[in-house]
């Protein structure tokens, strides 16, 4: 298997190892990713559900704590409403506004560097067909008489390997870019969803009801 591998390296030419190493990074990205977002990933009815519960019993230090303590972007946003509960509905909103921003991209890095490579690689794949192609009709002027099915045969490999090669790692890049875009966005759902929640539960349910916190302690503030 691995002969069977190496001779179609060989007979692709150069180009394979540039499709190869786009491959490799694509793959790479594709792992990080995963393995980012699915750390973000949290239940977050249930999360918000016990940040609720420690809040009405005046826990707000333990609320914040929380936060920290769990991970992905989510918890940010909920910290951040926290640290402001005694300022009006807009400066929370904006508060929670500016968290996401700071949230969002870290989500969204690297999805670029993915989209980019499943658009060139199939460019570098006719790059390497056009090159087979004018290395074959070379060779074959240069024959002249003695030219033969061999020379058309090793250029029409080298042709066709880069060409199916650039589509496939285009093809497999493309929908690990739609598959991480689609996590993206459930997360920056469940962000909105958070902030909306947080926001109605201070000024409604809070405040609507005359319920006072403890401001938490300055070591607790920082985000």
């Amino acid at each position: 298997m691995n002969g069977f591998n190496l001779s179609l390296m060989e007979n692709g030419g150069p180009i394979m190892w540039i499709l190869l190493l786009m491959s490799l990074v694509a793959f790479l990205v594709f792992v990080e990713r995963v393995l980012y977002l699915h750390r973000g990933q949290i239940r977050s009815s249930e999360f918000i559900a016990g940040i609720k519960n420690a809040v009405r019993k005046q826990r707000l230090v333990e609320a914040l704590t929380l936060c920290e303590e769990t991970p992905g972007p989510l918890p940010h946003l909920v910290k951040a409403s926290l640290l402001h509960f005694e300022e009006d509905e807009g400066k929370i909103r904006y508060e929670i506004q500016e968290a996401a921003l700071v949230e969002i991209p870290a989500l969204e890095k690297r999805l670029g560097a993915l989209s980019a490579l499943a658009k060139a690689a199939p460019l570098v794949g006719l790059l390497g067909t056009v090159i087979g192609l004018a290395q074959t009709f070379f060779e074959m002027q240069a024959a002249g008489n003695y030219s033969d099915a061999t020379l058309l045969s090793q250029g029409m490999w080298q042709a066709l390997l880069t060409t199916a090669w650039g589509l496939a790692v285009a093809v497999l890049a493309f929908l690990g870019y739609h598959f991480l875009h689609g996590r993206v966005r459930a997360l920056v759902l469940d962000m909105e969803w958070a902030g909306n929640e947080m926001l109605k539960f201070i000024v409604r349910d809070l405040r609507g009801q005359g319920f006072e916190l403890e401001p938490a302690s300055q070591e607790n503030r920082h985000v």
